[in-house]
């Protein structure tokens, strides 16, 4: 019976050399959470102009294409408006000093929980102070977030869970709002193709929050409530959405899973305008 211990043996050794890879593929892509804290801040250059600060952190899911998409994108409408970029991957930049030379701070993506204590005090203080924050996608608080403030009050809601099955899909995004700048050049519907569709667990409506972009959910499929996530909600769906925050500006958008999505011209304007809103530059 020898021969049956060793293959019972290399059995137990190939499974468990195969659960080690699953494990150490889904860390990689943020299924698993990471916590990762950087303390030691990026050197900052001198700005001569409105600068915005564009954090890619990611201790959760890591956004691969739509990471740099959106960077690009951002460093493009910069361009445009003669606004100064500084793009990093460092959280230890959100702190109490460097803050202050910024006017915008935007979380591309950003996921999983990012900042330490103090950090996080400095970003509340500097927001609360006046500053601009605007956050895509996946910066939407997702599960892996320990922040109640974040949550609570910056995004005013919590992610609940997007389509599986499929996964990526084509809807009509409808307009909430549409004598505001931000979405006057939006047509409603607007048809977004090949999309990943966020839930969340209320509306920030209930809060006073301004909601200026909804779905319509009888236009893609939905499934309900699963064992993992819920992919839909009652009464109205929201996608974008903003609210003051003490003396500051607040803006957040679900829509930007895929890279493409941020070479779309409607949703490069929409963009735009919500980094001017928040700049406190809109007209």
């Amino acid at each position: 019976m020898r021969w049956l211990k060793v293959f019972v043996l290399g059995m137990a050794a190939l499974l468990l050399l195969a659960m080690l890879g699953v494990y150490f593929y889904l860390r990689a892509i943020g299924i698993v959470p990471r916590a990762i804290y950087e303390t030691e801040p990026p050197v900052l250059p001198d700005f001569g102009a409105p600068a915005i600060l564009v954090l890619t952190k990611a201790n959760g899911f890591v956004h691969e294409a739509a990471i740099p998409a959106a960077d690009a994108a951002f460093a493009a409408i910069a361009e445009e408006q003669g606004w100064e970029l500084f793009i990093t991957d460092n959280a230890a930049s959100h702190n109490s000093e460097d803050l202050k030379k910024f006017k915008l701070v935007i979380w591309n993506n950003v996921s999983g929980d990012v900042l330490t204590a103090d950090q996080r005090q400095a970003l509340k203080g500097w927001i609360e102070s006046g500053g601009g924050w605007l956050g895509v996608h996946g910066a939407g608080g997702d599960f892996s977030y320990d922040w109640d403030w974040y949550v609570e009050a910056l995004i005013g809601t919590q992610f609940i869970g997007h389509p599986m099955d499929p996964q990526f899909q084509s809807a009509d995004v409808l307009v909430a709002e549409p004598e505001n700048t931000i979405t006057a050049h939006i047509p409603s519907p607007w048809r977004i193709d090949n999309e990943e569709w966020y839930a969340f667990a209320t509306n920030p409506r209930e809060l006073g929050y301004e909601i200026l972009l909804t779905i319509d959910e009888s236009s893609y499929v939905t499934r309900g409530e699963t064992m993992l996530m819920d992919d839909n909600m009652d009464g109205e769906h929201p996608l974008a959405w903003r609210h003051q925050l003490g003396q500051g500006r607040v803006l957040y958008s679900a829509i930007g899973h895929q890279a493409a999505t941020y070479e779309m011209p409607v949703y490069r304007r929409f963009l735009a305008e919500a980094m001017r809103w928040a700049l406190d530059k809109s007209p």
